[in-house]
């Protein structure tokens, strides 16, 4: 058994995988396991990431799963713990970034972290402690119409410390720029400020990997995925092909998409607009008591044979905020995923063992209702995309190749090009 060096955990799933995919390119073998496990880690890798359901729950509960993972990646050996949120830095306004990320500093006796969602390749960038996504600040990409958690101040010192008790400082590029020493030196310079929590700017893989050895003594670090580049070589590891090995891919393949983003949007336009095979989700006709389930998986039955299928709920801005005025934020959410997970257990049943499954909080559902416990991290599809391959009960024989795509992330063939990878 290989030393477990890094124990992660994840706010969401498709967040975890794109955490996972990052240092699987980077040289790491990588599990990720969908919640807690109940025993020790049964799997030869360097790392873990524990995906939880925690970016939108109360606080309080959010806390304590966090630290129910920590206690069980520390049972397994974690030399350091990394807790990943998502690069657009999404919360509610009572957290749970800044809470969870508190709570793991107590439970670690750690008097300073970092804190950065940046991804460059993903066109998430910090620069004097903003976030830009793309060529525009956050709270101009979109963003600030997420339905659950919408995000209307691009500066994250302020978002952060609204959220948290201790100080929240900035790393700022120019500092970054210089290396390694220079973020040693301006480290040291918070803490005497008392600050326990730096924003660090990065606007391009160079600064992450440059961020990357001066992080390598802090047993808590808080980010999106990009800072995982820099990490496996810490512990000595070099990129490998064989990190993503997953077993040959065979059966038929599906689309369930519940995200609301603009990238989905294209994504699920562009599968259209090539003749791809689609039904769209009504959530009033499932909230009047519609088996809105079983009719898509009739629809589907047939055309699966012929090739991939897509069921989408997703819909533009002004259509979600219409849905949710009448049946309200939590609800209609959650009805949603309720049968979009259903739907995708159906047609795993039905023979389709290579799935993509788009949107957070979707993809937290999808792998529930599907009986997934972990999965072993494969190839890219696009940046901070990976192919999974799960047990499944809903599969027991072939296993299943799914891959839990963040609403944001992908290009716009990305439902298309997905199975290309595993051809």
């Amino acid at each position: 058994m290989a030393k477990l060096v890094l124990g992660c955990i994840a706010d969401d799933f498709t967040g975890a995988t794109d955490l996972a995919n990052n240092l699987v390119r980077a040289g790491m073998r990588v599990v990720q396991t969908i919640g807690v496990p109940a025993g020790p880690l049964d799997a030869d890798v360097d790392a873990v990431v524990v995906a939880l359901k925690s970016r939108t729950i109360a606080p309080a509960e959010a806390i304590a799963q966090s630290l129910d993972a920590l206690r069980w990646l520390q049972a397994q050996g974690a030399q350091q713990i990394y807790f990943k949120y998502c690069s657009t830095f999404d919360s509610t306004a009572q957290g749970n970034i800044g809470p969870v990320t508190e709570a793991l500093m107590d439970a670690l006796q750690c008097d300073f972290t970092i804190a950065t969602p940046a991804f460059p390749d993903n066109k998430r960038t910090v620069f004097k402690g903003y976030l830009f996504a793309g060529d525009v600040l956050l709270n101009e990409s979109g963003m600030q119409n997420h339905p659950l958690t919408p995000m209307t101040d691009p500066n994250l010192v302020r978002v952060l410390q609204a959220q948290c008790t201790r100080k929240v400082g900035l790393i700022d590029h120019a500092v970054v720029a210089r290396g390694t020493d220079a973020i040693d030196a301006r480290i040291a310079q918070l803490k005497a400020e008392g600050v326990s929590i730096a924003i660090v700017d990065a606007v391009s893989n160079d600064d992450l990997l440059r961020m990357g050895p001066a992080l390598a003594k802090l047993p808590l670090l808080t980010a999106g995925s990009g800072v995982a580049i820099g990490l496996p070589a810490n512990f000595g590891l070099a990129p490998s092909s064989q990190a993503s090995a997953l077993p040959k891919a065979g059966g038929k393949t599906a689309v369930v998409s519940g995200s609301c983003s603009l990238a989905t949007n294209r994504q699920v336009l562009d599968f259209i607009q090539r003749g791809g095979a689609a039904m769209a989700i009504d959530p009033l006709r499932i909230a009047a008591g519609v088996d809105v389930a079983a009719e898509v998986l009739a629809w589907a039955a047939p055309l699966i044979d012929k090739g991939s299928v897509l069921v989408y709920s997703t819909a533009e801005a002004g259509a979600v905020k219409s849905v949710q005025g009448r049946l309200g934020v939590e609800e209609a959410g959650a009805m949603v995923e309720r049968t979009i997970a259903a739907i995708a257990r159906g047609l795993v049943e039905r023979g389709v063992h290579q799935l993509v499954v788009a949107g957070g909080e979707t993809s937290g559902a999808c792998v529930q209702a599907l009986g997934i416990a972990q999965m072993q991290i494969g190839p890219q599809i696009d940046s901070g995309v990976p192919w999974c391959h799960a047990r499944c009960d809903a599969a027991p024989e072939a296993g299943l190749h799914i891959t839990l795509k963040s609403g944001n992330f992908g290009s716009d063939d990305f439902f298309t090009k997905a199975f290309t990878v595993l051809a």
